[in-house]
């Protein structure tokens, strides 16, 4: 079995450090306490042997294997099964990697299964065990400072995200063509978070609402609804990164459509400038097609005034569109 780590504790504090899980339960039945059991992807096999000791629901042990759970925190008479997404920013491709992390705590045991490597279960625990204080309460301890920890490393991830939304603040007026797609990838990170922190505030809710029936301390009691302050800020910023994104696309779009417009003025201009400049050529060139057809009945020819009057007439008619184009702005 991949068990990361496993204590035994008493009031608060490491009596244990049992090797398999059947020291852990003989310890557990000898001298009481509380266990904390943390496995990295278990095999139903491993899980079934948990789930029998500590009377764990099928349904939820079916979840906590297969994974792939959204958050979400359930009831099984004593025993609390909840889902969390820890999530990390990686900046150089612009992406929320989240993890999956299974809580099941009872009257008397914490076990943490994860499905993707993350220190912030050890990080707690480490931090609980300097705290003897805390951990003495027991698994409520465990899961809200556990709860406490994902909350609190959504923070780089916010601050990630809304530096890429100012950076695409500043590229949108550049003309660079791919701003677009990188609008449209960091709003699918955006949502992909959203649907990660969603859940929390009714999770939280559940969690109150069992203060006064499982006597939790007055402290953890604080300590959940500081955790749940943060969530609904994380939440409220969130929201307002999907909707500068969807400001954004929009702009983007009104600016695309202006560059476009402006160029296809300024090739109508030009077609306009060709357009006419055809045109007083085709004058001349009309003259001096009909002069230079080879019929012998044509007076003009024999003409003393007939050459001058055709070189007027080309001038002329030349000069008079040109001038005509130049007032309508043609030229």
């Amino acid at each position: 079995m991949t068990i990361i780590d496993n204590a035994v504790y008493v009031d608060g504090v490491r009596t244990a450090t049992p090797h398999s899980l059947e020291q852990t339960f003989e310890t557990l039945a000898e001298h009481g306490g509380m266990a904390w059991i943390g496995l990295y992807r278990p095999t139903k096999d491993e899980m079934a042997a948990v789930a029998q000791e500590f009377g764990l629901h099928e349904l939820a042990v079916e979840d906590a294997v297969s994974a792939h759970q959204r958050p979400k925190l359930e009831r099984y008479d004593h025993n609390l099964f909840t889902v969390l997404r820890p999530a990390r920013y990686l900046d150089d491709t612009e992406t929320v990697e989240f993890g999956e992390l299974h809580i099941f705590t009872g009257p008397n045991f914490v076990v943490t299964i994860r499905h993707a490597e993350t220190g912030g279960v050890a990080r707690v625990r480490h931090r609980l065990e300097t705290r003897p204080d805390l951990l003495c309460h027991g698994p409520e301890a465990v899961l809200y400072a556990l709860l406490d920890q994902v909350v609190d490393d959504y923070a780089p991830v916010v601050a990630g995200l809304e530096n890429d939304i100012d950076e695409i603040e500043d590229q949108l007026f550049s003309g660079d063509s791919a701003v677009s797609r990188r609008i449209y990838e960091l709003a699918r990170e955006v949502i992909q978070f959203q649907r990660a922190i969603q859940p929390l505030p009714d999770m939280m809710a559940l969690l109150e609402k069992g203060f006064e029936k499982y006597g939790v301390d007055i402290e953890l009691q604080r300590s959940l609804r500081d955790v749940e302050d943060h969530v609904q800020r994380v939440i409220s910023r969130v929201n307002s990164f999907r909707d500068l994104l969807q400001n954004a696309l929009t702009l983007d779009g009104t600016l695309t459509a202006n560059r476009q417009n402006e160029a296809s003025a300024a090739q109508n201009e030009q077609v306009k400038k060709i357009s006419s400049w055809a045109a007083i050529l085709f004058a001349p060139s009309f003259v001096a097609g009909v002069y230079g057809m080879n019929f012998d009945h044509m007076p003009e020819l024999h003409w003393d005034f007939g050459y001058p009057l055709a070189v007027g007439l080309m001038f002329g008619a030349a000069l008079l569109m040109y001038l005509i184009f130049k007032r309508k702005g043609w030229l």
